[in-house]
């Protein structure tokens, strides 16, 4: 019997050394992310948008880039869309005409169309419902005359809401198509 306990203690005994010799060490803590503080922004007012800002073209002279810029600013205004909608609101058709008519004027002018939703559904909802209010914008500008090739859209859902807050005006801000001109 003394031979058998023996065996016992000894095998006990190995199973925790290699049971030690096997264990993983504790992972060390990863330290806190760094606090930061934010500042919130307030959002221009809904009537007024931030001055276009491209490079200037090498064959444009300083006059004809200012000419271009103001036309720009002027004609690039973003467009609403209603809930859960991606159809073109007659309010917003004289602003796509518009865009439409800038682009006809300034034939190297080429432009990024961005959808936009707000916060409300998930991100791949919103995501999609972005790309069909960009191309919906696209496709209305096409049928007014402007070349596909000189258009491009991106849909950034409710990554990039214009203003917060939980009241219906700050939804319909969010709900919008953006115009921004590319180099």
């Amino acid at each position: 019997m003394r031979p058998v306990r023996t065996l016992l203690v000894l095998g006990g005994t190995l199973g925790m050394a290699i049971g030690l010799a096997c264990k993983k060490p504790e992972p060390t803590p990863e330290p806190p992310p760094p606090t930061t503080t934010t500042t919130k922004v307030e959002p221009p007012p809904a009537d007024t948008k931030a001055p276009v800002e491209t490079a200037k073209p090498t064959d444009m002279s300083a006059a004809k880039y200012a000419e271009f810029q103001k036309a720009a600013n002027t004609a690039l205004k973003d467009i609403n869309f209603d809930f859960d909608s991606s159809e073109i609101r007659d309010a917003d058709k004289p602003k796509l005409q518009s865009v439409a008519s800038f682009m006809k004027a300034y034939a190297s002018a080429r432009i990024m169309i961005e959808g936009h939703c707000d916060e409300r559904g998930t991100v791949e909802y919103n995501l999609a419902l972005g790309d069909r209010r960009a191309v919906a914008a696209q496709n209305y500008l096409s049928g007014l005359g402007v070349n596909r090739d000189r258009m491009g859209t991106i849909s950034y859902g409710k990554e990039k809401p214009k203003v917060t807050g939980q009241s219906e005006e700050s939804f319909f801000a969010n709900r919008r198509g953006e115009f921004k001109l590319q180099n």
